[in-house]
């Protein structure tokens, strides 16, 4: 197995197969593309030959190293072209049956030296090495799509792999210029052991009809920086791949959050798989295109709008961090704002935060000095809710304690006049608990913005079952005027954004728990493989683990799902006083400022 790897097999040469046949002769290796349809051969030197054209256009490489990675790669119809091959990479569909057959042929062609990797993500690597007559030489090498755009690879060892075959991919990964990382034989592994339990709970929360297939993937996007939302992202992969790959999954865990959401199953059998078939969760131009074309599920601008209450000054109860946000966003959108606090000073502390924040805009050529001084000019601080008397619009942002904000909304209630709306921007809390601290729940809404107020561009729109149509018109016409996009969502534990992301970041301290992966493996494979902004253990200790521990409980209370109880390493964290970069320690350890 000590061979330079320079002559590569790449078994299958559909849109997986093709990427790493790229990655590979544009890396210098001798590429053998195998595949028994011939149609599939002639597609895969047609995509060569257009993708490694895009990049010559980009500047991305030369013309002739676009036509020496062309003349690297060959393609035959027949399994025994792989014989002079050093490594077989096979990604044929994700069953048993193929797989199993591929690598039983195999032993007869390649030599004993040779490595045998499999491209599964689902799969047991374990059982399909059983079928070889060398299973040392057997292991996985996991690519993401697009693979020459994802720079991660999972190195996948079995029991059975000998060390030599995962040293020599490992390297062979980092002269691709691959971040390769090395897991156990678990079905999904790392990034995708993480990215479809998320993706299976988004599918059935699209089917519980609990909020459109639109409004979810906004709010993971906008919410979470995500490059795509999850609706859209199983489009991409193909929901029967998807399907495969969480049965798998749930056949190794028995987690719930692991068995396949009914609708993949209904969506699969109708043949409706996403891009490749044209249709799946949302509808395309044509099978495998990408442009989403308005269908029958479409929201139209009609229907989402609606008469509201007319809004020209908005109060905002709180001085933390939040409200002297919200209280920026919506003076800069023109509003006139009271900003009220328990107590004058503390009043005066969040306008005065609001003033260094625009000052912040001005330095950076974001905001002029005139815009700035009437943005602060429409701002006045009150150390008391009785400014709030003639509002049309009150947004409370305090602490997220559900007795605390009930005090305050049955405050607001013999504050404001009649018809104001009144609006909490609790993240957890059930929001018709806060409305029935009032005489006027009809009134009641929950506008939940994300930290930091200023630039993140999601406002989750919670209505509960006693608001105002009126009143909800009101608040997404709001959320327009002050360039914010809302999504519409029921009032259930998590709204849409947490209750997605906080099962993920749960799952993925089970990982570390379980000693499968550590921290850095974990955060660089959700980087690298899903397009993450930051790893979880990152995120975790961004958001606080308290909080991260809260929502966890509020989300298992509700729900009462075992698959949610918070992970106890999370729990003892927590117990120790390691609440994340707040404390200077949490998942990891931080320099004290």
């Amino acid at each position: 197995m000590d061979t330079p790897l320079s002559t590569i097999a790449v078994v299958g040469l559909g849109t997986m197969g093709t990427g790493i046949a790229e990655v590979l002769a544009l890396a210098g290796r001798e590429v053998i593309g195998i595949d028994i349809s011939e149609a599939a051969a002639r597609q895969a030197h047609t995509s060569l030959e257009a993708s490694t054209a895009r990049a010559v256009a980009r500047g991305r490489i030369t013309e002739r190293q676009r036509a020496d990675a062309l003349a690297r790669f060959r393609t035959s119809d027949v399994l025994q072209a792989a014989a002079e091959a050093e490594l077989v990479i096979e990604v044929v569909p994700e069953t048993y049956e193929i797989k199993q057959q591929v690598f039983r042929e195999l032993d007869a062609i390649v030599s004993p030296t040779a490595i045998l990797a499999t491209g599964t993500n689902a799969l047991s690597v374990t059982r399909l090495a059983a079928e070889s007559l060398h299973p040392e030489r057997v292991l996985g090498l996991h690519f993401f799509n697009p693979a020459p755009a994802m720079k991660l690879v999972e190195v996948v060892s079995s029991v059975l792999t000998a060390p030599p075959a995962v040293e020599a991919v490992t390297k062979l990964a980092r002269e691709l210029g691959k971040e390769p990382v090395a897991v156990g034989d678990r079905p999904g592994f790392v990034a995708d052991g993480l990215l479809f339990g998320y993706l299976n709970q988004a599918a059935a929360m699209y089917e519980a009809n609990y909020a459109s297939r639109e409004d979810i993937d906004a709010a993971m996007k906008l919410g979470c920086g995500l490059p795509m939302g999850p609706l859209a992202l199983l489009d991409l992969i193909g929901i029967d791949t998807a399907r495969t790959v969480l049965e798998a999954m749930y056949s190794a865990s028995h987690d719930r959050l692991h068995a396949p959401a009914p609708v993949l199953g209904q969506l699969s059998e109708a043949g409706l798989t996403g891009r490749k078939a044209g249709r799946g969760f949302y509808t395309y131009n044509a099978p495998g295109g990408q442009a989403v074309v308005p269908d029958a599920l479409t929201p139209s601008p009609e229907a989402a709008a609606g008469a509201g209450r007319e809004v020209a000054s908005v109060g905002v109860a709180g001085s933390g961090t939040m409200a002297s946000g919200i209280a920026e966003v919506f003076a800069k959108a023109g509003y006139t704002v009271v900003l009220a606090a328990r107590g004058q000073e503390k009043a005066d502390l969040a306008k005065a935060r609001i003033a260094k924040s625009l000052e912040r805009s001005v330095t950076k050529g974001r905001l002029s000095a005139e815009a700035r001084d009437e943005t602060l000019g429409r701002i006045t601080a009150a150390g008391s809710l009785d400014a709030f008397a003639e509002v049309d619009l009150a947004v409370e942002a305090v602490a997220e304690d559900l007795e605390i904000k009930q005090q305050l909304f049955a405050t607001l209630d013999k504050v404001c006049r009649p018809g104001a709306v009144l609006a909490t921007t609790t993240s957890s809390l059930p929001v018709i608990a806060i409305a029935r601290a009032t005489g006027r729940p009809e009134d009641v809404i929950g506008m939940h913005f994300f930290n930091p107020a200023p630039a993140m561009k999601l406002v989750e729109v919670v209505r509960t079952v006693l608001t105002a149509d009126d009143v909800h018109a009101t608040v997404r016409a709001v959320c327009v005027k002050i360039r914010k996009h809302p999504v519409d969502c029921g009032d259930r534990a998590g709204f849409i954004v947490n209750a997605l992301l906080f099962p993920y970041l749960n799952n993925a301290i089970k990982m570390v728990e379980e000693h499968y992966a550590s921290l850095d493996d974990i955060d660089a494979a959700m980087k690298l493989g899903g397009g993450y902004p930051m790893g979880p253990f990152e995120l975790l200790d961004v958001v606080g683990l308290d909080v991260s521990l809260a929502i966890e409980k509020v989300l298992h209370k509700e729900f009462r799902d075992p698959g949610l109880a918070p992970a106890p390493l999370l729990e003892h964290l927590v117990a120790a006083g390691c609440l994340g970069r707040k404390t200077g320690r949490g998942f990891r350890e931080y320099a004290r400022r």
